[in-house]
């Protein structure tokens, strides 16, 4: 299929001599001489556009094609790019038989080729989750933005803002570095002009505007700048299945199939295994992928190519002009998945080492493994897609530490999920968590268990794949997601009026200065040693409760001892001879203590050690 990127062009009140017709929007807002990609599709809106007749005049840019859909305010044009053009103001002209011509320049910028971007984000990182409205109050004065459709501010109800903003993220990048943070996620941060709830940025209303509320495009852009100056990476939240239910194009649609419709509301089922299942009925894969995912965030048609450019080019804006390093892609599952793996394809050959991660929200390896690069399990589709979200790993630490131990219960769930690895090309992409946004926070999940707690953040920083932190996790943040909102609590200190400030020490209690220090502990030793980034993996069979694995290259090896019994456990260490070989000592790595290597470990109950081995 032939590629085009989308432009959809702003013009705002541009019209001439009192002509009727004006054009509206320009999106994006400009492109670049130099893309991967030459040709490019222009979408120009405006009331009664399509009876004009546009045209070119620019040397090395050409006029390929114009493409007229159903609504008479769009027209959609097909424009090549040469080699031999230069960065400038490109006049579109635009006649009609009887009325004076307009013009309207749009800009071709030079790219900032020694500008940090699309860096990718890989197993060496350390990724810290943030829901903005909810972080960091850095600006007040955009805390309620006159004429939009949600302007009430109140800190003491889940569901309306509370006012957390980029500048609040930008003001605390020193703690998070400080923690061990190499990346920076934050969840969706376009305009989300909806009438409640637009504070989580899943229901865009604006694919180049960042939500006035939480800044600017500038100031995103400097947050990507600020991050690159510390070694740092920026991860950006990507809604390709739905918009929200007041997005321009779907208040005035280009066409009848921009969305998919029914004759009633019909919503997805959820249901993933339809995609994948041999005995499927095509009614349930039809109303999986294209029924809505709530009322108020209607579905993308991925079918229509006019849809699918738009939605593509918008990515690749925000990377070339922001400096994006990553992306993650919301609800993956609820996708076109052949649309999806020639999103990948495009965004790859423009930003070869830009990766990304989707959204696997599913129950089994195979499941979550089919929408992994490679095609590794025997299916007809190739996603080109490096790595998911690891629920699998998420759901099995959790049976872990609360399981009881048998023979596919507890800890073994974790260990048998590991063991399934070979489906994946390389499952050291995949993201690794405790929690999320959508998650019950996992210091809840574990009955406010500080010791198991801090056995879940050691196998957090130590197993395969790249870790994921969610705000405040740090701190030991709790509440279970009945509802959402709770889980999206204000991190303590992050708003000028707050009177305990829990980004730093002195506003933490005893026990929340004690999961700071051991998080940055794990975090600092994970980022200063390659061996628990892209290390080896070998694990041992639980017994009695007790989990052993190691990760190791050809300079280190480090040994993660996990007693999952409520009871305290002495472990052996012959039994791992092939791993420790002739090492003799064992270095805690939390407590430095250095001892014997055939010394009996002692583990206190629910706990988890992690020690160096030392030659």
């Amino acid at each position: 299929m032939k590629r085009y990127l989308v432009f959809i062009l702003l013009l705002w009140g541009s019209s001439a001599l009192g002509q009727a017709t004006q054009i509206e929007r320009v999106e994006p807002l400009n492109w670049w001489v130099g893309m991967a990609h030459p040709e490019v599709q222009l979408v120009v809106y405006g009331h009664g556009i399509t009876m004009w007749e546009p045209a070119v005049n620019y040397p090395g840019v050409t006029l390929l094609r114009s493409h007229r859909v159903e609504n008479p305010n769009y027209i959609f044009l097909d424009i090549h790019i040469g080699p031999a053009a230069k960065a400038g103001q490109v006049d579109i002209r635009f006649s009609k038989a009887g009325e004076q011509p307009f013009t309207y320049a749009y800009e071709l910028k030079e790219r900032e080729r020694n500008r940090p971007k699309a860096q990718g984000v890989t197993s060496e990182d350390l990724i810290y989750l943030i829901m903005p409205d909810r972080f960091a109050n850095g600006d007040t004065a955009n805390d309620v933005v006159a004429g939009m459709r949600e302007i009430t501010l109140n800190r003491d109800s889940m569901y309306y803002r509370h006012g957390g903003d980029l500048q609040g993220v930008i003001n605390r990048l020193d703690y998070l570095q400080d923690l061990g943070v190499t990346t920076v996620w934050l969840n969706p941060v376009l305009t989300n002009d909806m009438e409640q709830a637009s504070y989580h940025g899943y229901a865009a209303t604006e694919y180049y505007q960042i939500d006035p509320r939480l800044g600017t495009n500038a100031l995103y852009r400097k947050l990507a700048d600020e991050l690159h100056s510390r070694g740092m990476k920026l991860v950006k939240d990507l809604v390709h299945n739905h918009v929200g239910l007041r997005h321009w194009t779907v208040i005035d649609p280009p066409s009848s199939d921009w969305l998919h419709h029914w004759p009633e509301y019909t919503n997805t089922t959820y249901k993933d295994q339809v995609l994948f299942d041999p005995y499927a009925a095509e009614a349930d894969k039809r109303r999986m992928s294209d029924g809505w995912f709530v009322p108020t965030m209607p579905d993308m048609n991925h079918d229509n190519p006019f849809v699918r450019n738009y939605i593509t080019q918008s990515h690749i804006w925000w990377v070339e002009y922001a400096g994006v390093d990553g992306f993650r892609l919301d609800t993956y599952a609820y996708n076109d998945l052949a649309y999806m793996a020639d999103w990948a394809q495009q965004v790859k050959a423009e930003y070869p080492d830009l990766t990304f991660f989707g959204e696997t929200w599913v129950h089994g390896v195979p499941n979550q493994a089919v929408y992994t690069q490679g095609s590794t399990i025997n299916q007809d589709y190739d996603s080109h897609m490096p790595g998911v979200t690891d629920f699998q790993t998420h759901f099995a630490i959790i049976e872990a530490l609360n399981g009881a131990f048998g023979w596919t219960d507890g800890v073994n769930r974790l260990y048998s999920i590991l063991a399934n690895d070979f489906v994946y090309e390389d499952a050291y992409r995949n993201v690794v968590f405790l929690d999320n946004h959508d998650k019950s926070r996992f210091l809840s999940e574990v009955g406010e268990d500080i010791a198991k707690y801090k056995s879940g953040l050691a196998w957090l920083f130590t197993t395969r794949g790249i870790p994921q932190l969610y705000y405040g996790a740090e701190i030991g943040m709790k509440n279970f997601a009945n509802p959402d909102g709770l889980v999206r609590e204000d991190f303590p200190g992050g708003w000028p009026t707050d009177t305990v400030d829990k980004f730093t020490p002195s506003g933490r209690s005893v026990v929340e200065n004690d999961l700071f220090g051991y998080v940055k502990k794990l975090a600092t030793y994970r980022r200063d040693n390659p061996v628990l980034q892209t290390g080896k993996l070998m694990q041992y069979v639980p017994e009695d409760a007790i989990y052993v694995y190691f990760r190791y290259n050809g300079d280190k090896t480090v040994m993660v001892v996990m007693n999952t019994a409520e009871e305290s456990r002495t472990v052996s260490t012959g039994r791992f001879t092939e791993r420790i070989q002739t090492a003799t000592r064992l270095k805690d790595i939390i407590t430095g203590e250095v001892v014997d290597v055939k010394a009996p470990i002692r583990l206190a109950a629910k706990t988890t050690a992690v020690f160096e081995v030392l030659k």
